[in-house]
């Protein structure tokens, strides 16, 4: 019976030409999404169709934005297999609750199958996400934990370890195409949470450690803008998000098939989306390009690199160092002896932190604790407080060398590194 009811909708489609496209609300087991037709969200912000991707012909099922003239999409389900406009497409519920997408009743994508319900519906919300759910709005799938190239507010980055769930940007092949690029932008969880952008399973660029955060800054074209970063740890989940106190601001982040992380606010006078910030911008932002206790430090004609501290550190190789070779990185004029009481910790302000992928961490303890847990350690090598909205409570220590961390001037995340030191 399904499948007669497919075939018959499939043979209307061919033969009797649509004459007008339909705004739904929701798909249901006997609602279904046809081509022509939309499902948009309640206030009209985003609409889910099938659509172009730029110039090219060939259209996808995805979320864009319904209210501006430029044709965005924010979300592709059909990344991997492009459609054509003579074919006959059909989105709907099939038993016991997945949504699948047809054309000329093959089966071209569908979402997973988490949770069976046989009285499934789907709506769009405006946050661009599109939600699959029960009669009890009983969350039963959800296109933001499969995110594209796309970061929108609201959405996660990290891993939902109770579903096993990973939330990471993909970039698009090309500007043209959201086949599944080579770039990816998501966390690294092997210690204290933080974001890599990756080339394949090289690291290119790092974000700092994870920190709840509100701040404000003062935009050109929209005026005074608040933003908040969100971040979950615990048992289940690990990740982190951000909203807009104003969410009649339009704002995206997006991973581009070249590789840029990029924010984007659409400026309603000038009817195109005016670019915010570049998240990738010079040398000194590539990932440990300074090695162990090097900063990268940029000026007006070239970038180059010292030792985080010159009184207590050194060029491993200073010829190499002399030739703009700063593989080796820096290492301490004077090694740790690890004996009882030999050691201090220098306090060094205004730092991006470093990476993380070889630390421990917990939030619940305070400065003083953290200072004994890692004198306990003779490879422990420097502690910090990761998230100030911790109320002073919250330690990171780390092991073996420091590596991508850097002093930052003018701008960023600032922090606070103690590392420790003979007396």
């Amino acid at each position: 019976m399904e499948l007669a009811t497919i075939f018959l909708l499939v043979f209307g489609l061919r033969f009797f030409p649509k004459s007008f496209a339909i705004e739904l609300n929701n798909i249901s087991d006997s609602r279904f999404l046809i081509d022509g037709d939309t499902l948009v969200s309640d206030t009209g912000i985003f609409e889910l169709g099938f659509f172009p991707s730029g110039s090219s012909e060939s259209r996808y099922l995805g979320i864009r934005y319904k209210k501006i003239s430029v044709s965005t999409l924010v979300w592709v389900a059909n990344r991997e297999q492009p459609l054509d406009s003579t074919s006959a497409l059909v989105l709907k519920i099939m038993e016991p609750g997945i949504l699948v997408l047809f054309k000329n009743m093959s089966m071209i994508w569908s979402s997973n199958k988490t949770m069976e319900s046989r009285n499934a519906t789907a709506k769009l919300h405006d946050t661009g996400n599109l939600v699959l759910m029960d009669l009890d709005e009983k969350v039963l799938w959800q296109s933001f934990d499969y995110p594209t190239e796309h970061w929108l507010p609201g959405m996660k980055i990290g891993s939902d370890y109770s579903r096993g769930i990973e939330w990471h940007l993909s970039s698009w092949k090309s500007s043209q195409h959201p086949v599944v690029g080579e770039f990816t932008w998501g966390a690294d969880i092997h210690g204290y949470p933080e974001s890599k952008l990756k080339q394949g399973t090289r690291v290119i660029l790092r974000g700092e450690p994870w920190r709840n955060q509100r701040f404000s800054r003062i935009s050109e074209f929209n005026g005074n803008l608040t933003v908040t970063y969100n971040v979950i740890i615990n048992q289940q989940e690990a990740s982190f998000a951000y909203n807009l106190e104003n969410s009649s601001t339009m704002s995206r982040i997006t991973l581009s098939f070249s590789g840029k992380l990029e924010s984007w606010m659409w400026v309603e006078a000038g009817m195109n989306w005016q670019l915010g910030a570049s998240f990738s911008q010079d040398v000194c932002d590539t990932y440990n390009i300074c090695s162990a206790y090097g900063s990268c430090i940029h000026n007006m004609t070239q970038q180059s690199c010292v030792c985080f501290d010159e009184t207590r550190f050194v060029p491993r190789s200073k010829r190499g160092w002399e030739m703009a070779d700063w593989s080796g990185g820096c290492v301490r004029r004077t090694q740790l002896e690890c004996k009882n009481g030999s050691e201090i910790f220098i306090k060094y302000s205004n730092v991006k932190l470093p990476d993380t992928q070889s630390s421990w961490y917990n939030r619940s303890m305070n400065m003083q604790e953290c200072e004994v847990e890692c004198l306990k350690n003779c490879t422990c090598m420097a502690y910090a407080n990761p998230d100030t909205g911790l109320g002073g409570r919250g330690c990171l220590l780390w092991f073996g060398d420091l590596l991508d961390a850097s002093f930052l001037h003018g701008c960023g995340m600032r922090g606070k590194t103690r590392i420790k030191l003979n007396q």
